[in-house]
């Protein structure tokens, strides 16, 4: 059972709000590879950090580690079934009520997340950047649940609208052909997608992330051999001068090694979804 305080239905009033799990991920594990998060000590216990099953339209449709103190998602993790990208909705921004303090004082709505305020007349050209992007989605009622600030950092506005949403697109492709439920021969691909907080803030609240970075695993399934399939991809978010820029695949290894410069992972996916037989 949720229960909402009297300061949770206010800002439910004031602003677009979605209302998801913010305890465990055990009811949202379909999300995650063999249904196991990555590791990564001390972040999961850690109070900043809230796991969070994100719920919209009565179901579960992806998951996100979320740091209150950064206001950015660390990671979203979702499921690609499609074998082709659906236009973006226009949906509006939502926020989640749950993160809050329940407290009867307002205070500044939504203290431990972004709001729509941040990004307006900025001058550091950054706009919303998804994590779990609406064109990995299966339809649009789950494309819809990706427009939650839990979701998305600030991105440079370039580097969003461009090699990232390039790589995006082109990853839809390289699932298409590599990535199969055995099951019913359907595309099924676990994905995770994060951010590396950076030096930078928005708004003097929100943390403008260093790096970007994506990496999916699956089954393949070919001449009836079960093997393992990842990609992995890592960027600078940053500014692009032109449409030139591509982000290069790397091995899920090589992203880890990146990402235990910033912070401690001891894995991503269970077995480590190395491309080998299994």
């Amino acid at each position: 059972m949720m229960f909402i305080t009297r300061a949770s239905v206010l800002l439910l009033l004031a602003f677009p709000a979605v209302i998801s799990e913010v305890v465990t991920f055990s009811k949202c594990s379909e999300f995650f590879f063999t249904g196991k998060p990555p590791e990564i000590p001390g972040m999961i216990k850690n109070v900043r950090y809230k796991t969070i099953c994100q719920k919209y339209d009565g179901r579960y449709r992806f998951a996100t580690l979320y740091d209150t103190t950064n206001r950015i998602p660390v990671f979203s993790a979702y499921k690609v079934t499609v074998d082709k990208e659906i236009d973006r909705p226009e949906n509006k921004w939502m926020n989640e009520p749950q993160l809050e303090h329940p407290s009867d004082e307002m205070g500044m709505p939504y203290e431990n997340q972004a709001t729509d305020e941040d990004f307006f007349d900025n001058n550091l050209n950054v706009n919303r950047g998804h994590l779990f992007p609406s064109c990995h989605s299966g339809d649009e009622v789950i494309a819809g649940s990706t427009f939650t600030y839990t979701n998305i950092v600030p991105q440079k506005i370039s580097f969003n609208s461009g090699s990232w949403n390039r790589m995006e697109r082109e990853t839809i492709k390289v699932m298409s052909e590599h990535c199969r439920d055995k099951k019913d021969n359907k595309v099924l691909a676990h994905v995770l997608t994060g951010a590396v907080p950076g030096n930078n803030k928005l708004n003097e609240r929100v943390n403008i992330p260093s790096f970007m970075w994506m990496t999916f695993c699956c089954y393949n399934f070919n001449n009836n051999k079960k093997s393992l399939f990842s990609k992995a991809y890592w960027a600078p978010n940053k500014d692009e001068k032109d449409d030139t820029v591509t982000i290069n695949e790397i091995t899920l290894q090589e992203l880890q090694n990146n990402l235990n410069k910033k912070i401690k992972v001891k894995y991503l996916f269970d077995k480590n979804c190395s491309n080998r037989n299994v």
